[in-house]
């Protein structure tokens, strides 16, 4: 297919309306308001006018920006902080479904939904970025919404992780334009219609949901049906089940796979930045800077970079933007750097994406001995993946496992973190309380004082919160 046949077929024609976002609400209740996705969709309404309240059930750093920016978050749930004058109750999947003030909207007759139905409603008549994947969508979708915001082109982001060039997962346009990040928990990004869609990858999670892989496989083969017929499909080359994929018009993207439609060319690693080139059909674009760690983070920019060429951004300004971009918290975020030790946190959780975390730290400091303390995340993930964790983990030098992070799940008899260490085959492998992590370091640094060390904290629960004592630490034992 030459490239005529491929970049005109993307119907732009919303773009030249009026973006209506959310038309006719008054006022909205969230229940579940710290998440990152539903305190997004909070800033949107805040920003719109429209009156915003939540229950959430532990005040954080992100529920207090809420509360900062004007809206009236409660921690008890109890019936006495009720908004009875929401037009629209919204709640998350991980609320139980014992909470009073949930059911009492339920059988009071008010609209209740999920997220995922309240932004279908907001992206209803806009032209849609929907950017999915088991892995790699949130730095990816914050990469599409950085490119169109910096280019002046403009667009309404709803993002899973805060963006470290604007401090927010969330911003608006006058623009008709929604980035979206598709979320594939419990189906939710089969409520969208993209414009353009992007899969990332569709390796098997959320089994607690979909009971089998297979299950999983075919929400995202459905979510390929949804993209609209003048629309486009962008999906990572090699993607599982590819031939099964439902959209009249593909492209595939890949790091530096030759036959991969967008691809990088010319990819080295200088003064700690990547540089490199991409392709895109028959176009090159040259010239391209990522300052973020990580090579699936240039996997990332090649399709974050292949929707703006799609769109129509300018060259010039794709670079720039990429060039410009400081990634996203949480997201191969280098925490602290010095000439004896680099500490780097990321929300890694897979063991696809601690493979990809693992190998980005490797092309960026070589055999510089390494160490990862990961927090596993929910009892049936642990469970279910437990020998590919191990796998991955095991290309570290030195492997801390702390205890299970278990978000909305209960126990599970003879599950823990020590069901992964079984299958570490290399690696040294410690088990530690996450109040012992500090002490570990700083025994560590003592050790062998001269070598270089690199630390990463991974996973997607609360391992984060180490980080401000951690860089203390690291600040008095390294100066």
């Amino acid at each position: 297919m030459d490239k005529s046949m491929r970049k005109p077929l993307l119907d732009t024609s919303l773009l030249t309306v009026p973006f209506k976002g959310a038309a006719g609400i008054k006022e909205v209740c969230f229940i579940g308001i710290g998440g990152i996705g539903m305190s997004a969709l909070a800033r949107f309404f805040l920003e719109q006018g429209v009156t915003v309240s939540g229950y959430d059930k532990t005040r954080t750093a992100l529920t207090m920006q809420l509360e900062e920016a004007g809206m009236q978050i409660h921690y008890e749930d109890s019936l006495n902080y009720l908004s009875r004058n929401a037009n629209i109750v919204v709640y998350t999947p991980a609320i139980p479904a014992d909470h009073k003030e949930l059911n009492w909207y339920r059988d009071n007759g008010y609209t209740v939904c999920k997220r995922s139905d309240l932004l279908q409603r907001i992206t209803a008549s806009s032209l849609n970025i929907c950017i999915a994947g088991t892995h790699g969508k949130t730095t990816t979708s914050t990469l599409v919404a950085h490119i169109l915001r910096y280019s002046g082109m403009g667009c309404n982001a709803f993002l899973g992780g805060i963006a470290s060039n604007y401090g927010t997962n969330y911003w608006s346009s006058s623009t008709n334009c929604c980035v979206v990040e598709a979320d594939e928990y419990d189906r939710s990004f089969l409520k969208l219609q993209p414009h353009i869609a992007l899969i990332t990858a569709m390796d098997p999670d959320h089994l607690d949901i979909y009971g089998t892989s297979e299950a999983m496989e075919e929400a995202f083969l459905s979510f390929t049906e949804l993209v609209s017929p003048k629309g486009v499909l962008i999906y990572k080359k090699g993607l599982k089940r590819a031939t099964e994929l439902r959209s009249t018009q593909q492209l595939s993207y890949h790091l530096q796979e030759a036959t991969a439609d967008c691809r990088s060319v010319g990819l080295c690693v200088k003064d700690g930045t990547y540089q490199f080139d991409v392709a895109v059909a028959d176009d090159l674009l040259a010239g391209f800077q990522l300052h973020m760690g990580g090579l699936h983070n240039v996997e990332n920019a090649v399709a974050a970079i292949s929707i703006a060429w799609l769109l129509g951004v300018e060259e010039d300004k794709i670079k720039e933007a990429i060039a410009n971009f400081k990634g996203v918290q949480r997201r191969f975020e280098l925490i602290w750097q010095s000439e004896q030790v680099v500490l780097i946190d990321d929300y890694a959780h897979h063991p696809a994406e601690l493979k990809a975390l693992l190998e980005g730290v490797r092309s960026l400091h070589g055999n510089t001995p390494c160490t990862i303390f990961f927090q596993p995340h929910l009892y049936t993930r642990t469970r279910d993946l437990a020998p590919a964790f191990g796998a991955a983990l095991d290309t570290a030098d030195q492997v801390v496992l702390l205890p299970i992070y278990p978000a909305r799940e209960t126990p599970l008899e003879g599950v823990q973190s020590e069901l992964i260490a079984t299958h570490i085959k290399k690696a040294a492998v410690t088990l530690l309380a996450k109040e012992q992590v500090a002490t570990w370091i700083t025994n560590d640094l003592r050790k062998n004082e001269k070598q270089k060390k690199i630390y990463i904290t991974a996973g997607a629960g609360d391992i984060d919160q180490l980080l401000p004592s951690l860089r203390q630490l690291l600040s008095v034992s390294c100066n």
